[in-house]
């Protein structure tokens, strides 16, 4: 037993940086997400309530791991498979005692990846997709996720039970795909990731407009997926672009709660070291495909790192993300790219340009609060205080976080 001190905050350690792994590898061997998550749940409550008493394991994975497949035998047992399936939990020479097997527990980044795109398979929503992932990758609760995103336990316990039985029922396999199949999976798991962070970084609604948590879990499945396909340049670009945009959550909040703007931000404030991770990731991304030809998430990342280059906002180089955001658009003709080109272009050709590109975007981009919050701000750059007025009004009736609301409501006082 090691001589730490908190076993409560190892526990804690544990549940976050050896959760996603632990399940991973139960997952192969007992053949299901239920009866894996269950036998891992068995291990943490027994971690609980030894720990404090016996001291913390040298090797707490090892000891989780080892604890995990007792219960999963006992419950078998109790259930008359034992026959079925404690040969998948007793391979020669591998059953480990509480605390070995580490080195087992050290060599499943693989099944964490079997895992994630299990869990993002496309016969799921994504909505599902990211509710799984998080509960079972991210080791969040249910109570958790339901927290996150706003909906009651019950409503999201039965989201993620419906996925977990959409995934036995179908058969879906347990597997990283091969080939032709990589592309398109690989990109429904990119943007799961996506999403969780984006959800984190501006909060739909609620209270706080970043939880730094939810982004924290982004971060690390988009660093598991980076460091298992190496050679993949998405991966790598969605990995950069996370650590270049959470590096910035110290500076995103004044003392009061309050949205502070990227132009206003304190750029001491920036975490220098996820800075400095994030612009490695983004060259290595960038060394595996030139930006003409790159997907959106390298390209995002070459945005995110133009502001992270930057030693003041009015050093930014406004003309290559302009131009990024132009090859950006062609690609993708999202119209959320379109916005943030305009804004872009804004700073380039100034405001009346950028306007411009806002033309035609309110049927694609109904409801979205950032639309209207985007036009107002230039209308009120260029002198039009009624038309900005009458925006920003829109724009707070569509904001569902309170730091939006509270952000526009400024802006609307300014312009009376």
């Amino acid at each position: 037993m090691s001589g730490r001190q908190d076993p409560a905050g190892e526990v804690e350690r544990a549940l976050r940086e050896s959760w996603g792994r632990l399940l991973a590898l139960l997952t192969r061997q007992l053949g299901g997400l239920d009866a894996a998550e269950e036998a891992l749940q068995d291990a943490f409550a027994t971690a609980v309530a030894t720990w404090p008493r016996d001291g913390v394991p040298d090797r707490p994975a090892a000891w989780l791991l080892s604890v995990a497949r007792r219960r999963a035998t006992d419950r078998f047992r109790r259930e008359a498979t034992l026959a079925r399936k404690l040969p998948l939990l007793a391979e020669p020479g591998t059953v480990p005692g509480p605390d070995e097997g580490g080195a087992e527990v050290d060599a499943v980044p693989d099944e964490r990846l079997r895992l994630l795109f299990t869990c993002c398979h496309p016969a799921l929503s994504v909505e599902a997709g990211v509710a799984l992932t998080l509960r079972m990758l991210g080791g969040l609760s249910t109570a958790e996720i339901a927290r996150a995103f706003l909906v009651s336990e019950a409503t999201m316990a039965a989201r993620i039970t419906r996925a977990k039985r959409k995934i036995a029922v179908a058969a879906i396999p347990y597997r990283v795909p091969t080939g032709a199949e990589l592309p398109d999976r690989l990109a429904g798991v990119l943007r799961v990731i996506y999403l969780i962070f984006t959800e984190g970084h501006s909060a739909s609604a609620g209270a706080a407009p970043v939880r730094a948590d939810l982004c924290a879990e982004a971060v690390r499945l988009a660093a598991t997926a980076a460091a298992l396909l190496p050679d993949e340049p998405e991966a790598l670009g969605l990995h950069a672009l996370l650590l270049l945009q959470h590096a910035r959550r110290a500076a995103r909040v004044d003392g009061d709660g309050r949205l502070v703007l990227l132009a206003d931000q304190d750029r001491s404030r920036w975490d220098a070291a996820a800075l400095a991770e994030g612009l490695a990731v983004a060259r290595a991304a960038a060394r595996r495909v030139a930006l003409p030809a790159a997907g959106p998430y390298v390209l995002l990342a070459a945005f995110a790192a133009e502001h992270a280059w930057a030693a003041t906002a009015a050093g930014t180089d406004w003309s290559r993300i302009a131009r990024l955001y132009a090859v950006l658009e062609a690609r993708t003709g999202s119209p959320v790219v379109r916005l943030n080109r305009a804004v872009a272009v804004a700073e380039v050709d100034g405001p009346a340009a950028g306007l411009d590109l806002l033309d035609g975007l309110d049927d694609r981009l109904a409801g979205y609060h950032l639309l209207p919050a985007t036009r107002a701000d230039l209308l009120r750059r260029l002198g039009a205080a009624d038309a900005a007025r009458a925006q920003y009004a829109r724009a707070l009736e569509l904001a569902g976080n309170d730091a939006d609301r509270a952000f526009l409501t400024a802006r609307l006082s300014e312009c009376d």
